[in-house]
């Protein structure tokens, strides 16, 4: 039987990479800020309708150097439902974590929240645009302009995801993006950080880049965290096409939508009006009131070969680095959507038939 993945890399036609191969291989220019990642930044930051882009090898390398960047230190306060490299991306820069409740709605830090644990020692603020949904970063905004905070989203999940005729990824300080293979925009690996002026867009560069200020100098505790052609080359190409990509993957978000809206025992995390999304991702909540636990059914799925996600679980404060650091907060609703949750597998190649067979296990 044919393993059906939670989600599934999209790829161009091959063909039309080869030419950008060739010219690799023409030109010898492999990294070290070359032609297509002089173009990718360009082209990329007029795609999102973002002032500056810096790109990366990988999200998790942006993310630590966005928080080099802003010279963040001390405390900073952050949602425990996320992958762990929210989490860690702290540690290595020696912050520790102030984790926060979450909006049981969306997943997303509940900002009502964040005010009662700030400190002395709090320095910035970390959401994560959950799934795709974005923040309230209005609200996140205020608190942060009130208390002199930084704001770093962690926007993995966000690609062109916009608030009205406005990216989400215009909001806060910075905004660190994840091209993996897992994302509705990939380039193999990859990832980038979003700013908004020339003056933080050159620190970001330098930092990437050991430090190197020109030849001879270095001006800074840089690390080698360069996107390299291979990746820029493919991210152009893939420009061309990740608005079919994102229209592929909302006809599959509507299709489950249809037939699981009034299925007794689950509920839906419904995308909200005056947004728009990339539809990535298709999580569940497995009710109290359903025929099976929640993960019996995600043994179910995995004994007919098809790969659903608990997307996030454990929660980061249950993993042995964080259990020491947790924040003395409870996270009653963290707890609780990380027992009950499932992402059903989206992608813009899924197939009709493995839907409605996913559909008809859910619907008994």
């Amino acid at each position: 039987m044919v393993k059906t993945f939670v989600t599934q890399p999209s790829l161009p036609p091959l063909d039309e990479f080869i030419p950008y191969l060739e010219k690799i291989w023409s030109n010898r220019i492999l990294t070290n800020n070359g032609e297509f990642h002089v173009e990718f930044e360009k082209e990329l930051a007029n795609y999102l309708g973002v002032k500056y882009v810096s790109l990366f090898a990988n999200g998790t390398l942006a993310l630590i150097t966005a928080l080099q960047t802003l010279r963040i230190k001390g405390e900073v306060i952050t949602t425990p439902f996320t992958f762990v490299a929210t989490t860690h991306a702290l540690h290595w820069n020696n912050i520790k974590p102030v984790f926060c409740d979450i909006d049981p709605e969306t997943g997303n830090i509940d900002v009502t929240k964040i005010e009662k644990l700030i400190t002395a020692e709090t320095t910035a603020i970390l959401p994560v645009h959950v799934y795709g949904q974005p923040c309230k970063v209005d609200e996140i905004n205020e608190i942060a302009d009130r208390y002199g905070l930084k704001v770093v989203y962690d926007a993995a999940h966000a690609f062109n995801v916009k608030k009205g005729n406005n990216s989400v990824l215009n909001y806060g300080d910075l905004s660190v993006l994840s091209f993996h293979a897992t994302k509705i925009f990939n380039t193999f690996e990859g990832g980038a950080i979003i700013c908004h002026d020339e003056k933080t867009k050159q620190r970001i560069d330098y930092l990437k880049n050991f430090g190197f200020e020109n030849e001879t100098s270095v001006i800074t505790h840089g690390i080698n965290a360069k996107m390299n052609e291979f990746q820029a080359s493919l991210g152009l190409l893939q420009l061309k096409y990740v608005d079919s990509y994102i229209e592929a993957s909302k006809e599959k978000y509507l299709f489950y939508k249809e037939h699981l809206s009034n299925t007794k025992g689950i509920s839906l995390f419904l995308n909200k009006e005056g947004f728009s999304y990339n539809y990535s991702y298709f999580p569940i909540i497995i009710e109290e009131d359903y025929k099976l636990k929640r993960d019996e059914l995600y043994d179910l799925f995995k004994s007919r070969d098809i790969f659903v996600r608990r997307y996030f679980y454990p929660l980061v404060t249950d993993f042995s680095p964080y259990r020491d650091t947790r924040y003395t907060a409870t996270l009653p609703y963290a707890y609780n959507l990380a027992s009950k949750v499932l992402c059903l597998p989206i992608y813009p190649n899924l197939n009709i038939e493995t839907q409605r067979e996913i559909i008809d296990i859910l619907n008994g």
